[in-house]
């Protein structure tokens, strides 16, 4: 145990537990790969979808060798060396989200953990509020590239100009995804079955395959071939990626969940976590199983946080969005939310949560399809269990484990 005090155990007493932490993690690193030099890191940071790309991406390495990943959204300056500190010899991939909340904070845990391959997803508005501007985003998450050294492999989303511009700042080997011609692998002829599943062809020079995914929304596919890239950088299979990506179905809880209730009601669970990027993904996906299915569309949304003086104007846009994709109902949760009813089609207010649990509940059936979303302080997730008729203190248990993670 390590502690700044003696206690009743054995403990290691140090100066500050954190940087102890974050010493004994590189140490650990350090000697991991000195005793298997195939030891590959591979860090995987952006403004959204990082949690849903690194559950993916573990997947798909864990099928070809021992890997290690993040547990949920834990990506943080703890997060982080608890993560490396679970490694052992035999590992061969440590998979390592990366989060921050300011410039500084990924080069930091970098240091501690330096990365053979480098992932940069997207740049968002996530956490706007405390970075000030998309730009000094885009200054953070690039240096997850910067860590790199000569023979390591940055994987670039060529979609986002942003992070594509991203190429010059690092020292590794250059690799990208998108729909783009130019990316290595190329995301092409995505279509979405009847609740929003994803398939598509990831093409590879003169190489193609076709993937299926278990996973709701079109936003997954890109993940997807963000995912094969780095697969393919550390020389996996495109067929065994391909099997690996069609055989997931398990993202960390709480991120477009799909349950059907007995009567036929299906429920979206997201609402782990929300910013203007992935407000956009999870309604469109919603707007998508309503026109394929003809399914009443609801969307019960919160509060985007940390969006500083962006918040106002954001979620005014949020409900301009809601219009514009046609959702049925809008049911908005929440003072911080309150903007989105002045430009969405149909929407009620409630002040709290509970309130809005029992409106919501008394007005859908089996002939509908709800989707919840908010930041993770609204709480959303016990909305979406009562739709469910779950029982909520179960979900209240599992929130005392769960830790929210950095942009």
């Amino acid at each position: 145990m390590i502690g700044s005090r003696a206690t009743g155990v054995p403990t290691v007493v140090v100066p500050d537990v954190q940087t102890a932490l974050h010493v004994l993690a590189a140490e650990v690193l350090r000697r991991l790969r000195a005793h298997n030099p195939t030891l590959r890191v591979v860090a995987i940071t952006g403004s959204q979808g990082k949690t849903s790309a690194k559950d993916m991406l573990a997947a798909v390495l864990g099928d070809a060798a021992p890997t290690v990943a993040t547990y949920q959204s834990f990506n943080n300056e703890l997060g982080l060396p608890l993560t490396v500190l679970r490694a052992e010899p035999s590992t061969r991939y440590l998979v390592l989200e990366m989060g921050a909340r300011g410039i500084g904070h990924i080069a930091h845990l970098c240091r501690t953990a330096p990365p053979d391959v480098g992932v940069v997803l997207n740049v968002g508005l996530a956490h706007v509020g405390e970075f000030g501007s998309q730009a000094a985003i885009a200054q953070a998450k690039g240096e997850i590239v910067e860590a790199l050294g000569p023979d390591g492999v940055a994987v670039l989303n060529l979609d986002d100009p942003l992070v594509a511009g991203m190429a010059p700042r690092t020292r590794g080997r250059i690799r990208t995804f998108g729909r783009g011609a130019g990316a290595t692998v190329r995301l092409e002829s995505v279509e979405l079955d009847d609740v929003g599943r994803a398939s598509f062809d990831l093409a590879e020079e003169s190489r193609r395959v076709r993937v299926r995914l278990r996973l709701l929304g079109e936003h997954q596919a890109a993940n997807a071939a963000a995912v094969a890239t780095v697969a393919r950088a550390v020389d996996l299979p495109l067929e065994a990626v391909a099997t690996s990506l069609e055989r997931f179905e398990a993202l960390s809880p709480w991120r477009m969940e799909l349950r059907e209730r007995v009567d036929g009601l299906l429920v979206v669970n997201d609402a782990y976590n929300a910013n203007p990027g992935s407000m956009r993904a999870a309604l469109e996906t919603l707007a998508a199983i309503g026109h394929r299915t003809g399914r009443r569309t609801v969307a019960v949304l919160g509060e985007m946080r940390e969006l500083g003086d962006a918040s106002e104007a954001e979620h005014r846009a949020l409900g301009r969005l809601t219009a514009e994709l046609a959702v049925d109902r809008v049911v908005v949760v929440g003072e911080g939310a309150r903007a989105i009813t002045e430009t969405a089609r149909e929407a009620s207010f409630y002040a709290s949560l509970a309130e809005a649990r029992d409106a919501v509940r008394n007005n859908v059936d089996g002939a509908d399809v709800v989707l919840v979303k908010a930041s993770r302080a609204a709480g959303l997730e016990r909305l979406a269990a009562a739709l469910l008729d779950r029982d909520e203190q179960r979900v209240e248990q599992h929130d005392e484990h769960t830790e929210e993670g950095n942009a």
